[in-house]
Formats: C-alpha cells, structure tokens, sequence
C-alpha cells in the first residue's frame, strides 16, 4: 500500500481549473501556461483513469459524470495541500494567501510525496527507496527538495533511524491525506459503473470485531469481490491518528466520548451491557440473582486499569459499597481470556459480542447477575465531513445491516 499508481498531480491541477472555468483556454492563463500544455495534461489525465472526463461544447467544457466524480475529490486533496502550503508560508513568517495558482511546484509532485511518506513510515532511507523502486541517492534529493520548499527540517537522524521532526509531524499528516483521497480516484470512477473495488482499512475494536465486522465483511466479500479488507487491530490512540492520517478508513467498536473539536464523527449502532462470563460448568452457572457481594471473592480476568470497561466494573463494586476485586489475569486479549476461563473458576467481566461464538456453543455461560450502569455504545468512528471511498461505504452499509440482523435476534431470544 506504500507504493501505489497513483495520478499525477500536476494534471489534476490543470484539470480542476478546467472544472471551475470551463475553459482550457481560461485555466492555461491562470497557470501562465500554453493552452496547449494544458490540453496535454487533461489528455494524459484522461488516458490514465481510461475515461472522458469533459464534454467539448461551443458553451464551454462541462465535466462528464466521471469528470464530476474527479472533482469532488480533487476539491480534497487540494485542500490539504494549500493547507499545507498556507502553514509552510506562516512558518517562514511570510504573510501571503496562497491560492491554488500559487501552490507551490514541490507539493505537485506525486511521487515525490509519497516518498515522503513512505520514508516517514520505515524511518530508513534504503527500507524506503526499495519499496519505490529507486536509488538512495534519488531519495536524498527528494527529501532536500522537501526541506528546501517547506522551508523548514522535516527529518532528524537518531539511532532509531530518520524521525520527522514536529513539523514534519504535521506536514506528514497533510501530505497522507491528500494520496489517500488520490488513491480513491480510480474507485470512485468505477463505482459510476457499478464496479465497487480497492481496498479499505478498518480500525478493529474488541467490541466491534468478534461479531459484527466478520459478518459484515462476508456480506461484502460475497457481493463485491473486487473489494479488499484490511483490518488494524492497534490501541485505541493509534487508531485515531490513522483515522486522521486517511490511512484508515473507519473505526467500529467502543465509542468514546465525541469532542466536535477532534475533527472526528461517532455514529451509535447499538448499546450493550458488560456481562460475567463463566466455563459452562462452573459451580456458578445456574444459579438465580446473583449479588456482587457473592462474586466479590471470585479471582477475575479483567481488562487493563486504564480501559473504560475496567472503570465501568469498579464503579459497580464501589456504588455497592464492595472493594473492587483485584484481577487475577489481566488482559484484553480474547484468546488468553477464552483459555483461562475454560480452564479454571475464574470469572470475565466483558461484552458479550466479545466471546458471543463460546457462548452460543455452550462453551461459556453468562452468569445471572444484573450488571447496571455498565451500557457501552457501540459504532463507528468516521473523519468529520469526510468522502468515503466506494469500498469503505460498502462495507460501513454492511455493518449497519449486520447491526440490525444482531439486535432481531437479541430481540428474539429476550422473549
């Protein structure tokens, strides 16, 4: 995934002034470029998504329908970039609007961007030329290139290898966003057929993924199998900064609490309460209301002290005037909670989306005990205002329709 075809951004930039002019004449004296240049760049725009994107009329050029589709992205991509040009000027103290006509050459080279990028990941220029394809030498001056536009160090050696600097934190975050919404293009294109493909990356949380993603996963990869999944399953924190980074299309599980300043959106599917998990035949099971104080003394595997599940279950024991248990076994780790469990009397405090499978096959039994104050939301997590792809709105769609197969047959089985 570091080393997609990715469109020529030079193009696109004549493209887009095509778009909002309607004129190839018009763009070419905005760019201060022959209008033939310009005609050559929407031509080889053209040939590389393999469709016309405008419709020459005496009125002027309008945009096909994957001529609109192309511009709709294009509008965020060069977004981020002029963003990112706006706050190079400001840290070089020069105080002057940058317009897409003063966007800076260093910024459309596609290549050279995801260089950046690329070497940003493996911190390790031979690890990064490699993966491009191209000599340590041609990444050496890519990166002075960089620099020298930015007007600013983005990289610094340490022995851990090339770490960006805290500019180059940010500048990174800009540049990733703008090849992501670059890779989407060929997608969005082929979506206009019917064609739903590429790859999406969803950010993987315990709650969301026992259950809910698999099955959301099968119905797209039955109905579209051009579409490819990958799955993160990093901390919660890491996530995020994929998410905003675009290299992550969305995150399902837990929801945390929505700041409108994070620049991120939740969307609730569905509630559910922790539950005690026990091995089928523990003396437990079967047993009517039973009470906290009854469990008190139980040796628990419990999540770590800082997951809001752990807080949850505290507070329970505390509003009943009980000491919370310290765990025996802590983790968040389903197979090493699934294996304890079956192989002891210790007792799990969790969803029960979680080990949902174990206990539907009699292998783990929930317990009867009431578990209040312990509700979770359950959704997803999306870049506020953002464009999924055709792939990631496929399978977000799966999801949703996954969600309300889980709540009928909760449902069900209530009554």
């Amino acid at each position: 995934m570091d080393n997609p075809e990715l469109l020529n951004l030079a193009y696109l930039r004549a493209f887009r002034l095509v778009g909002q002019t309607g004129s190839a004449t018009r763009a070419a004296a905005a760019l201060f470029r022959a209008q033939s240049a310009v005609t050559r760049s929407l031509q080889e725009l053209e040939t590389a998504v393999g469709e016309p994107l405008f419709e020459r009329r005496p009125s002027g050029m309008l945009p096909t329908p994957a001529g609109r589709a192309v511009l709709q992205r294009c509008e965020r991509i060069f977004a981020e970039l002029e963003e990112l040009a706006k706050w190079c000027a400001a840290r070089q103290s020069r105080r002057r609007s940058v317009t897409d006509n003063a966007l800076p050459a260093y910024l459309l080279n596609t290549r050279r961007l995801q260089l950046f990028s690329t070497l940003a990941r493996h911190r390790h220029m031979p690890s990064a030329a490699q993966t491009l394809g191209i000599s340590q030498p041609a990444v050496s001056s890519a990166i002075r290139i960089m620099e020298s536009g930015a007007g600013m160090q983005l990289f610094y050696r340490s022995p851990r290898g090339l770490l960006l600097t805290s500019e180059g934190e940010t500048f990174v975050l800009h540049v990733r966003r703008a090849l992501n919404e670059l890779r989407h293009i060929p997608d969005d294109i082929a979506a206009l057929h019917g064609s739903i493909q590429g790859y999406v990356t969803v950010g993987a949380l315990p709650l969301g993924r026992t259950r809910i993603l698999p099955e959301a996963i099968a119905r797209v990869a039955a109905k579209y199998p051009g579409v490819r999944v990958v799955t993160d399953e990093s901390a919660y924190d890491l996530l995020v900064a994929g998410l905003r980074s675009g290299d992550i299309d969305f995150v399902l599980g837990a929801l945390r609490a929505n700041d409108a300043a994070s620049g991120l959106a939740n969307e609730r599917l569905m509630s559910e309460d922790l539950v005690v998990l026990a091995r089928r035949d523990h003396p437990l099971v079967g047993t009517s209301g039973l009470s906290l104080k009854q469990l008190s003394s139980a040796q628990w595997i419990l999540p770590r002290s800082h997951a809001p599940a752990r807080g949850m279950f505290e507070a329970l024991f505390r509003r009943a005037r009980l000491k919370p248990p310290m765990p025996t076994v802590e983790t968040a780790d389903l197979a090493v909670i699934r294996g304890v469990l079956m192989q002891t009397d210790m007792l799990a405090a969790l969803s029960a989306q979680q080990l949902f499978y174990e206990c539907e096959s009699g292998q783990l039994a929930v317990l009867d005990i009431e578990m209040q104050n312990t509700q979770r939301d359950i959704g997803l997590i999306v870049r506020a205002g953002g464009t999924p792809s055709p792939a990631a709105r496929a399978l977000i769609d799966a999801i949703r329709l996954t969600v309300d197969k889980v709540a009928r047959t909760t449902l069900v089985a209530m009554h």
